[in-house]
């Protein structure tokens, strides 16, 4: 039986795990799906060589980057925005070769695309981890104009929380919460950005799924703007990757 499987740390509410799991179930698949939960990243190289069943990997907090130097070779996507979350385990006489994949581009990409008019030229993303990444290339593939928010910039490219002036929002028709804040079961959390400037020309994302309507969201609603949830952006990534192990 071919075995799949995510890493990550915590794994308490995983997507991957269950979407696989019933996609199996629904396909009749012969596979299986586990939770590679590791506490550190060294832990890795032994996932594939002691499971030999082991064809493929998802990848998610906090080893998106960290994963990065046990690969033997990243596709374009990975190695340009230097993050992973897709693993193909291929084996030969020579050993285990893993190439790395950012699934997460195509996700992200084709369930934002719906909800774009022709005033959203420019975004706001919010975070600065391996998803936060992944948006970013996204979003200069489709011409949308990027600005990182981060609670400690780290050079020009970054600005604070502090610096969201009228003017930065109101330009910025797009904002995307690519944090943690918010996620079940502290769902009171919430990026602290001035919900005042927002409008009805304003879209929210937020890469949280669980619960369906984040308090980022809830409050982006409440000043008329769209709205839109990650869950359909795992569906895709998922699919993606499962066309991925299975090339």
């Amino acid at each position: 039986m071919n075995k799949f499987g995510l890493v990550g740390y915590p794994l308490t509410h995983s997507f991957s795990k269950k979407f696989f799991t019933e996609k199996f179930s629904a396909e009749n698949i012969d596979a299986e799906y586990v939770n590679f939960e590791i506490d550190s990243i060294e832990k890795f190289p032994a996932l594939a060589t002691s499971n030999p069943d082991l064809k493929g990997m998802n990848v998610t907090i906090p080893y998106k980057e960290q994963v990065i130097p046990y690969l033997n070779e990243l596709d374009d996507a990975a190695r340009e925005i230097g993050a992973v979350n897709t693993i193909r385990v291929e084996r030969s006489e020579r050993g285990v070769y893993l190439k790395g994949f950012n699934t997460d581009v195509y996700g992200f990409s084709e369930s934002l695309k719906p909800f774009l008019k022709p005033h959203h030229t420019k975004a706001i993303i919010l975070g600065t981890g391996g998803a936060a990444k992944g948006v970013i290339w996204a979003l200069k593939q489709l011409n949308i104009e990027p600005k990182v928010v981060s609670r400690t910039p780290k050079d020009e490219s970054q600005i604070s929380y502090e610096q969201l002036s009228k003017s930065i929002m109101e330009e910025h028709t797009i904002i995307i919460n690519t944090t943690p804040l918010g996620t079940f079961p502290k769902v009171e959390g919430c990026p602290g950005i001035p919900f005042e400037y927002i409008s009805e020309k304003h879209l929210l994302y937020d890469l949280v799924y669980n619960p369906e309507v984040t308090e980022f969201l809830r409050r982006g609603k409440a000043q008329g703007a769209a709205i839109k949830n990650g869950l359909e952006m795992l569906h895709l990534q998922a699919l993606k990757a499962w066309e991925i192990w299975n090339r």
